[in-house]
């Protein structure tokens, strides 16, 4: 995985291919959701698939669900793969009880990506219609 270097030490973006990994660390709140609105929407404009580790976070509001919401929409408006990796039972709680589960469909690991399906002559021969 390639270190992309970004402007805030509370997130850390790698890149291994296709996949854009952005792990969130520190207080998702309404002041870090403001300085990383923008980095995010950026990462969901130029990623393939993206998935977003919150597993650091010490503390997520309803500002911090609102931003992954807004990622969550935006990817999968774009055709992005998308993940949310969170582990944290409190935070899982959260998105449960907001109704957020379906669009953002945490899960405990980074998952590798669904292989991609081959519309080839090869694919087509042993997929017969």
């Amino acid at each position: 995985m390639q270190l992309i270097p970004r402007h805030d030490p509370h997130l850390v973006v790698r890149s291994a291919g296709a996949l854009t990994v952005a792990v969130l660390s520190g207080e998702l709140d309404l002041v870090l959701v403001r300085r990383l609105r923008p980095e995010l929407d950026a990462l969901v404009r130029e990623a393939d698939a993206l998935a977003v580790d919150i597993r650091p976070l010490a503390f997520c509001d309803a500002t911090g669900l609102g931003l992954l919401a807004r990622c969550a929409r935006s990817a999968r408006a774009r055709g992005v793969h998308w993940q949310l990796v969170c582990d944290q039972p409190w935070i899982l709680r959260l998105v449960r009880l907001t109704g957020l589960d379906d669009l953002l469909a945490p899960g405990p690991v980074l998952c590798p990506l669904p292989a991609p399906l081959s519309s080839g002559p090869r694919a087509r021969a042993e997929h017969p219609v």
